[in-house]
């Protein structure tokens, strides 16, 4: 759980959802993102605000919630609501998609109050992004608005726990992680146990049929390893010596990514088929996450030039693909006949190409020019080495890079 001051680091999160919360009540406010990114200190920091009634409930209890549970608490918050007059009241129910049926039942209750006039606003939130929005696109359409919390940025880890660039490209992330890292190996256990188990048990394994769990940890694990590496579905199988099917392994990688944990990133060629048809490009969405699977020390990392420089891609990465986890871009990468960028991003019409380099004297692949004429991207950005200072980009939005 977060403190209060260490949640007012989402700010833009928290500006919108202050401004979601204060209008009239219009529609459900859904609040999604990975495990231990604020989500509900956020909706509690806020709620005082703009509501003189409040209740919060979750149902990530070890006992198996159901629609009945929702329709109590519902009923509670509604005395909430009439007792606060117009002011109205708040219920935040969170780990949402645990229920089964649960839009559902939302969308019943919802809709009774909105008939009876009640004033009574709802904040759902979910660490399971992809099942949550599954349930909302189902039974919810034109009653609700997501609002989207990724990882920790570099910025917020600096401003709230004094974290430099190594520390982030090492600790990544996650703030409650963070009291640890004078600690690593404590650290390590506590983001292997607390974070990935459950994150993979519980969003993952608990919410959906995963004919093969022990296939789909292997594919976690060896995402965590080869981060920033393109690798056919085929390889994949061969590593993970597994006679699965390159679709099961590909769905596995979705949910994952749902979870917030790792994605495969697939390869730019200005047509969407030929793009899902490619090789994904693996990618940590929190690079806490190869570090703690990887279980070499700081000071291991710091003296290995290679493994650090794939540490430097894996956050650029990972800050590029929390942006598109959020709606604010595409993000791909691109390879031809030898010629590769690291990454590319597009947002509308605008394409971005992004080489990362981690050293100054690296030899700089002849991948931008081949990519730039191929696609007349609007910019090439080189991060790292004699371009763009790691630490800069990283502290800046994603926006802030493309749109310029």
């Amino acid at each position: 759980m977060l403190s209060n001051s260490q949640s007012s680091y989402r700010r833009p999160a928290a500006a919108e959802l202050r401004r979601r919360l204060a209008e009239p009540r219009r529609f459900i406010q859904v609040v999604a993102g990975p495990r231990q990114v604020g989500k509900t200190t956020l909706v509690q920091q806020l709620v005082g605000e703009i509501s003189a009634g409040f209740r919060y409930a979750s149902a990530d209890e070890p006992t198996l919630r159901g629609a009945e549970w929702i329709a109590q608490q519902w009923e509670a918050a509604r005395f909430e609501a009439e007792e606060a007059g117009e002011v109205g009241a708040v219920l935040a129910l969170d780990e949402i998609q645990k229920i089964p049926g649960w839009s559902e039942t939302v969308k019943r209750l919802w809709d009774e109050d909105t008939r009876g006039g009640r004033p009574l606003r709802v904040v759902l939130l979910g660490s399971a992004p992809l099942l949550i929005q599954r349930g909302m696109t189902e039974s919810l359409a034109g009653r609700f608005e997501l609002l989207r919390l990724p990882h920790w940025s570099f910025s917020e880890m600096r401003d709230a726990f004094g974290f430099d660039l190594d520390q982030y490209l090492y600790f990544g992330g996650y703030p409650g992680a963070a009291p640890l890292v004078a600690e690593p190996r404590r650290w390590r256990s506590y983001v292997t146990d607390s974070l990935i188990e459950t994150s993979i048990s519980r969003d993952v394994l608990l919410l959906t049929r995963v004919d093969k769990p022990a296939l789909l940890r292997r594919l976690f694990e060896l995402a965590c390893r080869y981060s920033g590496q393109i690798l056919s579905y085929t390889k994949m199988l061969g590593q993970l010596q597994d006679a699965g099917n390159t679709t099961t392994l590909a769905h596995y990688l979705e949910l994952l990514a749902g979870a917030g944990m790792v994605c495969g990133l697939q390869k730019f060629a200005g047509d969407a088929a030929r793009s899902r048809g490619s090789s994904p490009k693996l990618q940590v969405l929190n690079t806490a996450l190869m570090s703690a699977m990887a279980r070499l020390s700081p000071a291991e990392v710091r003296s290995d030039p290679e493994y650090r420089g794939r540490l430097v891609e894996s956050a650029v990465g990972a800050h590029l693909a929390n942006a598109a986890a959020c709606g604010e871009c595409e993000l791909f990468y691109w390879r031809e006949r030898g010629a590769e960028v690291d990454f590319v991003v597009r947002a509308g019409r605008r394409v971005t190409g992004i080489e990362v380099k981690s050293t100054v004297t690296g030899t700089a692949r002849p991948g931008a020019s081949a990519f730039a004429e191929a696609f007349q991207p609007q910019r090439m950005l080189l991060v790292g080495g004699d371009g763009i200072a790691l630490d800069d980009f990283l502290a800046r939005s994603v926006a802030s890079w493309i749109q310029a």
